[in-house]
């Protein structure tokens, strides 16, 4: 089971909030896939532009990257959108 990382104060983050923040998102490439993403994005940041969904399909065209730029408010607001991202049943990786 994975341990839960150790709480950072907010004074000694590296991430300033609210900040552009990139999540890279791989599944394979299938109908739905980028809208369930975007889908996900949207419910953590409600302003969140399709439009600046960079896609990028695998070699052998099977699997599909995105980098999805939201914007980030809060640790607790991106710890929760990566474990969604994770647990999705269409994603494989999330960086």
């Amino acid at each position: 089971m994975a341990s839960i990382p150790p709480e950072i104060p907010p004074e000694r983050s590296l991430i300033e909030y609210p900040s552009a923040f990139p999540i890279k998102v791989m599944g394979v490439q299938v109908d739905g896939f980028v809208e369930a993403m975007v889908n996900v994005a949207l419910q953590f940041d409600p302003g969140f532009d399709r439009g600046t969904v960079e896609q990028r399909p695998s070699s052998g065209g099977k699997y599909l990257g995105l980098t999805l730029t939201v914007t980030a408010t809060s640790r607790e607001q991106l710890d929760e959108l990566y474990r969604t991202l994770s647990t999705h049943p269409m994603v494989k990786v999330v960086l």
